[in-house]
This record gives C-alpha cells, structure tokens and sequence, in this order.
C-alpha cells in the first residue's frame, strides 16, 4: 500500500489526482483528549491512483492537498463527511469543493438513515469491508501494514459507491433533494465553533430566563477555555456543573467552592475569577436582554393522537418514495406541524411538502384517511 511521507511524493500524487473528474477522500483522526480534531492520515484515490497521505510526517507541506481540495474541476466523494469537512475548514478557512457525500445520497436513495460504509459497501458493491482497525491510535507511528490497507479501503471501493448511487439519483431525477442537505456542507458556518452558543447544545428544561442568562455566559466561557487549552469541554468544568452554578448564582469564590467538582484552589484560582465574572454579567443584565425559553410543544391528548398519525403518515410516504425518514422530518417537526399548519420546519416545504407536507395538512384538515389493504398501509382522499 502506498503511503505518502515527503513532500515530493504528496506534490506527484495531488498532481496526478488533479486530472481526475472524481477524487475520494477520507480522513482519519483522533479527538477523544483535544477540542480541535487532531489530523492523522488523508486517503486520496481516483480510477488508477490510491494512498494514505501521513499528515504527520516530518516537515510535511499539506498545500498540494489543500489546492486539490479547492480545486473546482475535481468532485471530492466523501462518506458521512461532516466530521471530516470540519477538519479541512479548520486547516484551509474554506470547505473543500465541489462535494459529493455518498451517505447523504443513500439517504436520498432509500438505504435508511445514515448508513454506514461498510454496510452500503455491502449493499451495493456485496464487499465485505474489514474494520478491525477502527479504533486504531492513528496518531502512532509507524502506521502498521495492516493500517494502511484499512485506511486505504474506505476511498479505494468508495469510487465504486458514489458511481452507483450518482447513477441511481440521476434517474431518479432527485439531485435538487440531494443539493440541499449538500448545501448545508458547503457552508463554512456549519463548522464555525461559536462560544456564544454553545449553550445550546445543554439540555435544560428550565423556563427561568435568568438561569437561562447564566447558563450562556459559563457555556461561551467555557467554550473559549477549551478552545484556548485545546482540551474536551468537559475536562474544563463538567454540564454538571454548569447546571450547578447557574441554580447557585455563586457570587464570590466561598459560596463557588460548594458547587460540586470545585475545588477550594479553583475557586480562589484563575478558573473561579473568571466563572464569577461570568456568573455576574448574566446576573446583571436586563430581564429583556435575557434568552427566551426554547419553544416547546407539550401535546395535549388531541395533538399526540395527531402526532401519531402523523409518524405513520411519514413512514408510509418515505417508504413509497423510498427515502429516509431522517431527511423529511424528526419527531420536533412532527410536533409543529400538528400544532401549526405554518409550522416553521423543511418538512412544509421544497421537495419535502411534495413527499410529505402538504399530506400531512390534508391529514389534519380531514382531507385524506389513513386504512389498511390487502395487509397494506394506503392513503385514500376523501374530499
């Protein structure tokens, strides 16, 4: 198996690859001990050329990667790409294109909701591929043989894969439903780490607004000093104990200290001034200037009846139309909708009204019924 560890090679093997129509990319990298996602290898292959590119290697210039990345004329194939997306945005401040990701169009193509490779492998190639070394340390050197030939297999038969589905959509006609979960990867700001909102992704059910206040300044916070120290948020200060100061409002480094997991030096160090601060600034601002609640819909027993129907409606359309619930709705949109026919969610609009909304209003106003054929789901209109 190839792998690239000079600048040379990487230099020949971009240039070679740069005269392909289709190129497949897949990126291994450790981040279970950093906030940043620590690049490990890049696997590159086209119709004649493959190989494992070590990102690790000494004095390694990544520029010829990155200027194949950008180039336009070079369709970049990756499966499940976000997370690999986000490590190329990180390196070169823009997101590779053009891009294909192949586990979005089986979703389109109706193999279910995100698929792993291997299994599409399966499904359409009937290619067992060996994932004995998923969990491998990449960042150790030297990379074993058997390594490389795992890392080198997930782009070698992913030209095979993209081919099939490109195929399928094509006839389909249903590349614009494909180009706009495409569009969501193509957005820098998919990967954009924003402090300001990471308290978002806390789960609270919390109504109270000032709590609320709270819980965003330590989320941004604490996002800044992961970032700075490159580290997990959670070996910063644990949700935990976010919840707990924010409940508390500590108001000097004594009554932080009982917050549990703080120690008494934390308290009185560095960490506790700043949690403090934050804790303040939160405390200090206008009741108005405080976040609202997250909207939630608590269905009253009409409404989970309709929600109900609802999620066998969407069953049955995505099955007709053969592609994944996961693209149409989750059960928050299904929540809207059976409370709002205005409902502000992708599922009343574009190509998915066409599979599913504009089905589910008739649904609600009576319009159509839901029985049982023959043993069979059927949609039958009534007006």
């Amino acid at each position: 198996m190839t792998l690239i560890t000079s600048n040379k090679e990487l230099s020949d093997l971009c240039l070679e690859l740069a005269k392909s129509d289709v190129v497949t990319v897949d990126t291994e990298f450790l981040r279970d001990q950093t906030y940043w996602p620590k690049l490990c290898l890049v696997q590159l292959a086209d119709a004649n050329n493959f190989a494992a590119i070590d990102v690790l290697a000494p004095d390694i210039d990544l520029t010829p990667l990155f200027d194949l990345m950008k180039n336009p004329d070079v369709l970049k194939v990756f499966h499940s790409a976000r997370q690999d997306l986000e490590i190329f945005c990180l390196l070169m401040d823009e997101v590779p294109a053009p891009l294909f990701d192949t586990q979005l169009a089986a979703m389109v193509c109706g193999f279910g909701d995100s698929i792993g490779y291997d299994n599409l492998a399966r499904k359409l190639l009937n290619v067992e591929i060996d994932k004995s070394a998923r969990f491998a340390d990449w960042s150790k050197r030297p990379l074993t043989p058997k390594q490389i030939s795992y890392a080198i297999s997930d782009v070698t038969h992913l030209r095979d894969i993209y081919a099939k589905l490109r195929s399928q959509i094509d006839k389909s006609g249903r590349e614009h439903w494909l180009a706009e979960e495409m569009a969501i990867l193509e957005d820098p700001e998919t990967y954009r780490q924003d402090p300001d909102t990471a308290w978002l992704r806390l789960k609270t059910r919390s109504n109270d607004r000032r709590y609320l206040a709270i819980l965003k300044e330590l989320g941004a916070w604490r996002e800044r000093e992961a970032q700075r120290r490159n580290t997990p948020r959670s070996r910063v200060v644990k949700d935990e104990q976010l919840y707990d100061i924010a409940s508390n409002r500590p108001t000097n480094a004594k009554e932080l200290s009982k917050t549990r997991g703080v120690s008494v030096d934390m308290a009185d160090g560095r960490l506790g001034k700043e949690i403090l601060a934050a804790v303040k600034v939160a405390i200090d601002l206008p009741k108005d200037a405080c976040p609202k609640p997250k909207e939630r819909h608590i269905p009253n027993n009409g409404l989970a009846a309709i929600i109900d129907l609802l999620r066998v409606l969407l069953k049955q359309c995505c099955d007709e139309f053969d592609v994944a619930q996961k693209l149409i709705a989750n059960s928050s949109d299904l929540e809207k909708i059976a409370a709002d026919d205005n409902a502000n969610v992708r599922a009343l609009s574009g190509w998915r009204r066409e599979v599913f909304g504009d089905k589910a209003l008739r649904l609600k106003k009576g319009l159509i019924a839901l029985s049982i054929k023959d043993g069979k789901l059927v949609v039958e209109d009534l007006d």
